[in-house]
């Protein structure tokens, strides 16, 4: 993974409110925007959104 493509997801989720938006921003789907975060994520060791049906926030 790319980290910065893993953190750039990551800002735009957070700054959207969810992965839909994030997807808009960069351009890519918020599948991929999903796969993104997990992956920083586990690289990072910790959780870095709190995810619901509708929106991510921060952990």
């Amino acid at each position: 993974m790319d980290k910065l493509r893993g953190m750039e997801a990551f800002v735009a989720a957070v700054e959207g409110g969810n992965f839909t938006e994030a997807a808009q921003r960069l351009e890519i789907s918020a599948v991929m925007v999903g796969k993104y975060v997990r992956e920083l994520e586990e690289r990072l060791g910790a959780r870095l959104l709190e995810r619901t049906t509708r929106r991510q926030s921060p952990d």
